[in-house]
Formats: C-alpha cells, structure tokens, sequence
C-alpha cells in the first residue's frame, strides 16, 4: 500500500510521522504544487494532506485512491462530494486544538490590550532605569473583568473561551452563525448587538457563506471606540483591509490576529502597513500548533487510518 504525505512540513519536524509506515510505504513530501500534485500521487492508495487541495482532477489522476486523511478540523481543501462519487474516504481531526486556541485567543487579547510588547522594551530599553517614578503610566489598558465579551461562533472553542472569560469576571454573549445554536449557558443575541454591546469580540467560527466577510466596514462602525477583535477562527472571515482602516481610522482599539484572508500574506496585505502599529499584534496561523496538539492530531490521523483499513467509520466526512 502507497502512502503519500503531500505537505509533511505543516505539521513541524519535531512531529514523528514514522507511525504511518506500519500501513505501507509512506513518502513524505515537505510541501507539494498543484502543478506537482497529480505525479506525486498517481500511484497512491492513500493521500494525507493538510492545505493541499485534492480536486476532481487529482483524483481522476489517481487509479488507486482510497482514502483521503485531512491534517485538520476544516475539509474545504478536499472536493468531498467528488471523493464520495468515488467511493473514496475522507477523514479530518476535531477537538485536538481546542485548549491551544483557547488560550492563544486570550495570549492574543493580552498582547495587544496590555501592550505587554512596549512595557518590556520599555524596561529592556534602559528607560525604566531613568524613571524618576517606580512606574510608568503612559499607556494606560484596561481590565477584562465587568466587561462584555462577544464570542462569534459558540462551538467547541468558542465555549471553552465563554468559559474562561466567565472565570476572568466577564459577561459573555454570543452570535450564532448558523442560527441553529442555542446555548443556555450564555446570552444569544443578534450580530447587531453583539457588536454593539461588546467590549471583545473573538471569532471562532468556520468559513462558510454566513461568515465569509462578516467584519467588515459596517461591522467595524458598529462597534465600540474601545473594544478589540480577535480572529483565531478563519481569515477571510474578517476583511483585512477594512480592519486596517478601522484600526487607523479609530473605529475599534485594537486586533490581535492569527489567521488571514490569503496564507501567507501577500506583500500587499494592509495590515502590517497600518500607521498605529501598537494596536495590532499578529501570528502566522499558529493558534493550532502547540506541540501537544500537532502530536495529538498525528495521533489521531493514525487512529483514523486504522479504522477504515479495519472497515470501520471513524471522524469519515464524506
């Protein structure tokens, strides 16, 4: 049996692949082209992939395919109605990231709303040195405590950042953007007011035709002089550019941001240009990958694997 890892360095080199190879013989390559794609796998019996985009023409390419492993949760690189046609499996990963970005949301907020960046360089400078005060008072933050935070998108992580905002004194609120969650843990409310009552708003939702653009110039008018976005959901739920202006324009505080409209940004992308650098602090998609989580995710592709060689269903999204 051929296995062929088409973008193995998505998941870091200190991830061990070597557990796939007691299914067959496993090649794994670093990343992979469309353009590259077809070739690479043609003789494939299985294929795992993270970004890459497995369409109808690569799996009309493919004379052996029967099993699409998806490095992660969302499976939109992947022509699932297509693969289903063929009687070809299609599996993903949920939940193995969940406390990673829920604590990387709060990292993000943290970063940006306490300008943690600029006190330590402040200190690091020798400046704090020559203070003729014990402290140092030019960039006055606030507290999360009696705050109200927004959560769009209440699913598995955006509950458990309801629950630690809960535990950080804040009065939780959330928009659901398929309108079928109803949670009686925390108050629903419409996109409007979320905007406009919340202090903080993160996204934890996926792309979908209800998400893609939602913040955009009118959500951001809508919003608090003095709240801040965090998106560790997906980029182009947010339009970047609007963010940029909303930002320098002073519609919102801040943003602290994970995930963009095009990975990598492009040169041309606003947001590192923006003129109030302070009140934007950005990562590069890394929400997801602390190293216990990319382990577990490995893990659980391998679990995965297993079952549908055992003929059985198991995380199967097709």
């Amino acid at each position: 049996m051929k296995i062929v890892f088409a973008d193995g360095k998505t998941l870091g080199k200190d991830c061990d692949l070597s557990g796939f190879e007691k299914f067959g013989q496993l090649t794994v390559y670093p990343v992979t082209s469309h353009a590259e794609l077809a070739e690479r796998v043609e003789d494939a019996d299985i294929i795992l992939t993270n970004k890459v985009v497995i369409d109808k023409e690569v799996m009309d390419s493919c004379k052996n395919l029967k099993y699409i492993g998806i490095a992660a949760t969302g499976f939109n690189n992947v022509d699932i109605a297509y693969a289903k046609s063929k009687n070809i499996t299609v599996t993903n990963v949920r939940g193995y990231s969940t406390d990673i970005v829920a604590q990387h949301t709060f990292a993000l907020l943290f970063q940006v709303m306490e300008q943690i960046s600029y006190f330590d360089s402040y200190v690091k400078s020798g400046d704090y040195s020559k203070n003729d005060i014990f402290t140092h008072l030019d960039r006055p933050f606030m507290e999360i405590a009696g705050k109200t935070w927004g959560i769009i998108g209440l699913g598995e992580i955006g509950r458990r950042v309801a629950a630690i905002a809960s535990a950080f004194g804040c009065r939780v609120i959330y928009y659901s953007t398929s309108g079928n969650n109803n949670n009686s843990d925390y108050e629903r409310v419409d996109f409007d007011a979320l905007l406009r009552e919340s202090d903080i708003v993160s996204i934890h939702a996926p792309l979908n035709e209800n998400t893609e653009g939602l913040m955009n110039s009118s959500a951001f008018d809508k919003m608090k002089k003095t709240a801040y976005l965090i998106n560790v959901g997906r980029g182009p739920i947010v339009v970047d550019k609007d963010l940029a202006e909303a930002i320098d324009g002073g519609k919102i505080a801040g943003a602290g941001i994970d995930v963009f409209g095009s990975e990598p940004i492009p040169s041309d992308n606003p947001l590192p240009g923006i003129v109030n650098k302070e009140r934007i602090v950005m990562t590069p998609h890394i929400a997801w990958a602390s190293t216990e989580a990319r382990n577990r995710l490995v893990n659980e592709m391998i679990c995965n694997l297993e079952a549908f060689l055992a003929g059985e269903k198991r995380n199967v999204v097709n």
